[in-house]
């Protein structure tokens, strides 16, 4: 039976909502920049310590999504489940092995600076890179806000179509305000409060957890199995890919999507640019990844608390995507007489989802403002003042933000997880390869980024109307309708490729002397990018 939520966990949850926003924007209102120091306003002086900055990598890197899309994979399909968080925390340990040191040496502000550090003339390569950015982080933008008119609904009772698009209003208003007033260091003051709160309430819900079945894992498994429905499919791998053409590669896509695009996303990587050399951008993101991995521990805990506890039937009907699965896991675990700590415990788990909304997405506007900014409107003067550039990105702020919510207002009433596959393909078909190649590939040219971009871009776009999340199954985009002719969950398995085949294409129709150019081109940073050598400014 689906665990009811009280008059006192749904007033206190209320009032935590209300001093959180307050005091987040109170916040950013102190921390918020100049008017015309783009340093303090695009990296906050890369003033954060390692351990503050790993914080704020880890809340950037954990979204909404993250919290309630895999606590919910992990409630209703187990084994699969964890798989999915496991290839998240893996994400972000390729992005510190591989890509941070020689990102923060390229990059200076946004994406497109590490992108054509090599290229100065490279206007083209900004407008597309600014372009990705918008595309990969809109539709994560509008799953967190239309999630947060669901949220607040099922947490505060009530159904009103029209109190949910005022909830939504309302929060992307202040998300907007986060970002334009706040910048990177007023975004990343939020994050760390955000990652902080998660993580604690987290520990304590998952310790409970465990008390209820004597600090077992393994009975909570067998419970978890014995309550799924399935048995012992649910400890085993295949279970939400079960029906697909083929199940095994329909995984190995969807994970594969995960690990490349998760990290790769924009408002991710310009956390790298924050860290003021080398050595500070290697401890940051060990933080970082160690508090991804706690919380994937936890996540993992609460899940299968949910399924335990609640039963995976109660949970799909809750919400078929399993989403409240994280919040019915947290309110199972105090039992059937819940006291007051306990109440005061659930309100602070539901402020943590509602700070993770909040957070998230003024991560995403700030990313999406800062390359509006200065890869598209700053680029197109040869010298822009610090304070014009400033109001720009602010009014760029505005520009993404008010789209976004009126778009999520729209598609709150569909499936979301459409738009969540959307990003993290993107991330994984056009930005990742455009990184690796730009990064480390001497002979990489102008016209291979471009290729890159655009045509990793257009696979995906092309692939996603086709794959069953958009329609061909109960729990899709478009139930009612079938259009479902590419058989996965993810376009990866064929965009990945296409993406790095745009830009080995492109290069060598670029010609050898072209190549040749680049490669005299990147030698001449390559110390920079690779060695961790101080930053050149442009």
């Amino acid at each position: 039976m689906t665990p009811e939520f009280s008059g006192n966990a749904q007033a206190m949850s209320l009032v935590g909502f209300s001093a959180v926003a307050t005091v987040t924007l109170l916040l950013c209102v102190m921390t918020g920049p100049d008017h015309d120091d783009l340093d303090e306003f695009y990296t906050g002086y890369g003033s954060l310590s390692p351990f503050r900055n790993g914080l704020a990598i880890a809340g950037d890197y954990i979204s909404a999504a993250t919290v309630l899309g895999t606590g919910g994979v992990i409630a209703l399909f187990g084994y699969d489940g964890i798989v999915l968080a496991l290839s998240t925390a893996l994400s972000l340990m390729l992005l510190m092995f591989l890509l941070a040191e020689p990102l923060r040496n390229a990059g200076r502000f946004t994406m497109g600076d590490a992108l054509t550090r090599r290229m100065p003339q490279g206007r083209g390569a900004r407008i597309a890179a600014c372009a990705v950015t918008l595309a990969a982080l809109l539709p994560m933008m509008l799953v967190q806000l239309a999630g947060t008119g669901q949220l607040m609904a099922f947490i505060l009772g009530f159904s009103g179509e029209t109190l949910q698009t005022g909830c939504i209003v309302g929060v992307g208003a202040l998300m907007i305000s986060y970002a334009a007033i706040g910048g990177m260091k007023g975004t990343a003051l939020i994050q760390i409060l955000k990652i902080v709160l998660l993580l604690g309430s987290g520990l304590v819900v998952a310790a409970l957890v465990l008390h209820r079945f004597d600090w077992n894992p393994g009975a909570l498994f067998d419970a978890a199995a014995g309550n799924s429905g399935v048995g012992s499919a649910f400890l085993a791998s295949g279970l939400q890919f079960t029906g697909g053409a083929s199940p095994g590669l329909d995984m190995i896509s969807s994970h594969l999507t995960v690990v490349l695009g998760g990290a790769c996303l924009p408002h991710v990587t310009m956390r790298m640019y924050t860290a003021s050399s080398a050595r500070q951008v290697r401890r940051s993101m060990s933080w970082a990844v160690s508090g991804v991995a706690l919380f994937v521990l936890v996540i993992t805990v609460v899940g299968f608390g949910a399924t335990a506890l609640v039963g995976r039937a109660a949970i799909a009907e809750a919400d078929p995507r399993g989403n409240t699965a994280y919040l019915l896991g947290s309110l199972a675990a105090f039992g059937p007489e819940v006291t007051a700590a306990e109440t005061l415990l659930f309100t602070t788990v539901t402020t943590a989802i509602f700070l993770t909304v909040l957070a998230s997405v003024a991560g995403m506007i700030l990313a999406c403002a800062n390359s509006l900014a200065h890869d598209v409107f700053a680029a197109r003067v040869q010298e822009m003042s610090p304070r014009r550039e400033m109001t720009l990105a602010r009014l760029s702020a505005l520009a993404v933000g008010v789209p976004a919510i009126l778009l999520a207002t729209l598609v709150q009433h569909h499936s979301l997880q459409p738009l969540v596959t959307l990003s993290f393909c993107l991330g994984a078909s056009a930005i990742a390869p455009a990184l690796v190649y730009s990064l480390f590939w001497r002979r990489y040219t102008r016209t291979g980024l471009l290729a890159t971009l655009i045509g990793g871009s257009l696979a995906v776009l092309l692939l996603m109307p086709g794959t069953n999340l958009v329609s061909g199954s109960p729990v899709s985009a478009f139930p009612d309708a079938d259009f479902n002719w590419f058989p996965f969950t993810t376009t990866g398995l064929l965009s990945i490729p296409a993406g790095f085949a745009c830009g080995w294409l492109g290069t060598v129709a670029s010609g050898r002397a072209g190549a040749e150019e680049q490669r005299r081109q990147y030698e001449a940073v390559e110390g920079w990018i690779l060695a961790g050598a101080a930053r050149r400014r442009p």
